[in-house]
């Protein structure tokens, strides 16, 4: 096989085995709060919310030191652990206590950080700088995928219930962590790379995925990585990127927990309304595998950089915003276990819910897809921080969103995601300008990038 072949095959299993543990992650995490609003009357007392707020304020404030992780094990190594976690955390829900669903939490903050971290450094390592577009592209469109079975599998289980029995959810929590941890065994299989740089080490030739010639040069190494990150973290670029990404962490908690609560909420959408839970996530899903391969893979065929595709994902976000905006009652997000029977400016729609769905899914594809282009595009040689710079500041926006959905009403949550998205859709094209001005002086096309 190739070097290019081999490289290409480590990016498929690498979006493969995402996929499984995600299509159990997301799928959970779509329907954490509306099975505990079921609990609620047993001796059960968690919030699904608090659980994803807890999650990725850990997880923004682990993504400090794993880059010295995945330079001290190697990314390999941090995916396969970090995976066991997420099969854990999902395990929790097949006989939940609050001790123990907290405490996943916490862990699994930890090892979201790491395993986001080690993805981004094995993501950079088999690209190059005319393959990142290409391979962010399919990775992408494989994880999304994730979206898409777990939610379908919700969709017809739990189509006509109104209430989730307790045989239901451990038949779900069951089936997902067995997927959890087929994704997990698959990143075995990723093949190790040569020539290649170490995390923090702009000009270091060592194989990331091999072994380290001592525990002494190990330490050197996660030293190193943990340097560069605060190092990274005061630059221009990094620093306008991460107001983008800041708007990619508030949209990644409305669409994967707080839209799901508010239709599952919606009492006019009868007996349907738990089962449309599901059916979102599937169009939301949709939208992100459309993305990721129309702006992904054919990354190759643009003439103008990466500008265009976030104008459009932006330009979709508000349309869907405005069409949230009319469909869901306001008071959806905090409903108590028996819905609310408000209505907005018209008559809950489902076909106009399922349409933001995908919406959603296809403006966050915009979004990620270059990120993870422009960021591997930058910072090649510093993968391993920099991808942890990306996932800290996304956390924490996560956390802060999931801490606020605890109590905001709908139009407030909406108008947050569209002041910050305006401003960072702004300074996204700050830093590709500058990106293609620099291409452009050193003679490179800009339709490489």
């Amino acid at each position: 096989m190739s070097s290019e072949a081999k490289r290409l095959f480590n990016i498929i299993i690498l979006g493969l085995s995402f996929m499984f543990i995600f299509t159990a992650f997301q799928t959970c995490g779509n329907i954490a709060q509306t099975v505990i609003t079921n609990l609620n009357s047993t001796d059960f007392h968690g919030s699904g919310y608090t659980s994803m707020s807890i999650i990725y304020g850990v997880f923004s404030a682990s993504n400090l030191l794993s880059p010295s992780v995945v330079a001290i094990v190697g990314p390999q190594l941090s995916m396969v652990v970090s995976g066991i976690f997420y099969s854990l955390y999902i395990a929790v829900f097949i006989q939940p206590t609050t001790w123990a669903f907290y405490t996943a939490s916490v862990f699994i903050g930890i090892a979201a950080a790491v395993l986001w971290t080690a993805q981004g450094n094995c993501l950079t390592v088999n690209s190059d700088e005319n393959t990142i577009g290409r391979n962010s592209g399919v990775f992408w469109a494989l994880l999304q995928f994730s979206l898409f079975f777990g939610n379908l599998y919700i969709y017809f289980a739990w189509q006509g219930k109104t209430h989730i029995s307790e045989s239901d959810r451990r038949t779900v929590f069951i089936a997902l962590t067995v997927i959890s941890l087929v994704g997990t065994v698959l990143f075995f299989l990723i093949r190790k790379q040569e020539d290649t740089k170490t995390p923090g080490e702009e000009d270091s030739a060592n194989e990331i995925l091999g072994d380290s010639s001592s525990a002494h040069n190990r330490m050197l190494r996660a030293v190193a990585a943990f340097k560069k990150s605060i190092t990274l973290s005061f630059t221009k670029e990094m620093m306008l990127l991460s107001v983008t990404t800041a708007y990619t962490g508030l949209q990644l908690t409305f669409f994967s927990g707080v839209y799901g609560t508010c239709i599952g909420a919606v009492n006019r959408f009868g007996s349907e309304e738990k089962s449309l839970i599901g059916l979102s996530g599937i169009f939301i899903g949709v939208g992100e595998i459309l993305g990721g391969g129309i702006f992904g893979l054919l990354s190759k065929n643009s003439r103008f950089g990466r500008n265009p595709v976030v104008m459009l994902g932006i330009l979709v976000h508000f349309i869907a915003f405005y069409l949230i905006f009319f469909n869901m009652p306001n008071d959806a997000p905090i409903a108590p276990m028996e819905g609310t029977d408000e209505v907005a400016y018209m008559i809950p729609s489902k076909e106009v819910a399922m349409l933001c769905s995908f919406l959603l899914g296809l403006g966050d594809s915009c979004f990620n897809t270059q990120l993870l282009s422009i960021l591997g595009f930058l910072y090649s040689e510093d993968s391993a921080p920099a991808f942890a710079i990306f996932k800290f500041v996304q956390s924490i926006c996560a956390a802060v969103a999931y801490f606020y959905s605890n109590y905001f009403l709908l139009q407030w949550q909406l108008l947050i995601m569209v002041v910050v998205g305006f401003f960072g859709t702004i300074t996204f094209f700050t830093v590709e300008w500058e990106a293609a001005a620099a291409l452009a002086a050193r003679g490179s096309d800009y339709s490489s990038i």
